[in-house]
This record gives C-alpha cells, structure tokens and sequence, in this order.
C-alpha cells in the first residue's frame, strides 16, 4: 500500500512560479512512475506530466510543456512538479498519483494510488 501526499499549492499571481511536492510512504516508491494530474472546476481531471521510475524519462502534456518541469528524489520518496510561468488557466486541483509497473502513462486509470490533492490558484 502506498499512501501519497500533495504539497505546495496555493495563490499566486500570473507569471509566478510554485513547486508542488509529491511525499509517498512505502518501501517500493522508489519502483513506481508517477504522474501529476490536475482537475478545474467543472472540468475532468487531465494528465500534466509524469516520470518514470529512475527518473530518465519525463512525458508532459502540450498545455504545460516548456513551462512545468518533473522530477523526482527516490531517497525522499518524494516527486517534484515545478511550475514557472503559471496562467490562470493553470488554476486547479492537483493530483499526484503513483503506477506499480514503472511505466509512463497518460490514462487516468492506469495508476493505482492517488493523493487528495493541492490547490493551485493563479489570479491575472
């Protein structure tokens, strides 16, 4: 069982930078991909981008590229999502979530845990 906790989220203003942090217990973190997802109100929850279980590989959504940057710190169990340049469109609840086989995936159903989320509040 792997228990995900989200941090970082709050109220800045357009063009400023946040960094949201992704903590997980459990002894096989260190095995699993995760990625972020965000949900706005009256929207579906999207994927923003995700990494791979060594780190080498990031896949991010075309909304986001350029501007958010994943990461992770296996010996903290923790993944990063650092945000620059933020719009108000960015505005949401953001999600982490962790997939057992390693793997990048963009499907919402392809992970198997996921934290309660952080809000991201970008005012213009």
């Amino acid at each position: 069982q792997v228990q995900l906790v989200e941090s970082g989220g709050g109220l800045v203003q357009a063009g400023d930078s946040l960094r949201l942090s992704c903590a997980a217990s459990g002894r096989s973190f260190s095995m699993y991909a995760v990625g972020w997802f965000r949900q706005a109100p009256g929207k579906e929850r999207e994927f923003a981008a995700a990494i791979n279980w060594s780190g080498d590989y990031m896949h991010y959504a075309d909304s986001v590229k350029g501007r958010f940057t994943i990461s992770r710190d296996n010996a903290k169990s923790t993944v990063y999502l650092q945000m620059n340049s933020l719009k108000p469109e960015d505005t949401a609840v953001y999600y982490c979530a962790a997939e057992i086989h390693g793997r990048v995936v963009t499907r919402i159903d392809g992970y198997d845990y996921w934290g309660q989320g952080t809000q991201v509040t970008v005012s213009s």
